[in-house]
């Protein structure tokens, strides 16, 4: 097997296997509505901060294997020329390699740097993100 389709396979087994860490932690998060009102539990509940963080650091890895790393081997394995990130989201979304437009996966980006940076000082926003992505993902599993 030539080594771009070898870091395809590598990269398609590692999304999945974040994927499926992802949706373990997102089980465990969301048993009951993260709420603003949860959310100011995070400096009192280091249980539910560590799972807060463990999800935020799950689907930042997911969205950037995936959106970055993922989608660049994709492109290279089916001869398309590599870009900028949103050049390649764009082709990607042409040549339907994308279940969602590439305007979804901007706004994952968005939600991934917002609850990355913000969630720790700002409650009301980590549960915004959170409730955002959760929508997003249902929405993108439909």
């Amino acid at each position: 097997m030539d080594p771009a389709r070898e870091r395809l396979r590598f990269l398609l087994d590692t999304v999945a296997l974040q994927a499926e860490h992802l949706l373990g932690t997102d089980q465990r998060l969301f048993v009951e509505p993260f709420t603003p009102e949860r959310a100011l539990q995070l400096r009192s509940d280091p249980l539910l901060a560590e799972r807060l963080d463990a999800f935020s650091a799950r689907f930042a890895r997911l969205q950037d294997t995936a959106g970055d790393k993922l989608l660049h081997a994709l492109l290279i394995c089916v001869g398309e020329p590599i870009g900028s990130a949103l050049d390649n989201l764009d082709l990607a979304a042409r040549l339907g390699l994308l279940s969602t437009s590439s305007d979804d996966w901007i706004a994952a980006r968005t939600l991934r740097n917002r609850m990355v940076h913000e969630y720790i000082r700002h409650a009301y926003a980590a549960a915004r993100g959170l409730v955002a992505v959760v929508g997003a993902a249902g929405d993108s599993a439909s």
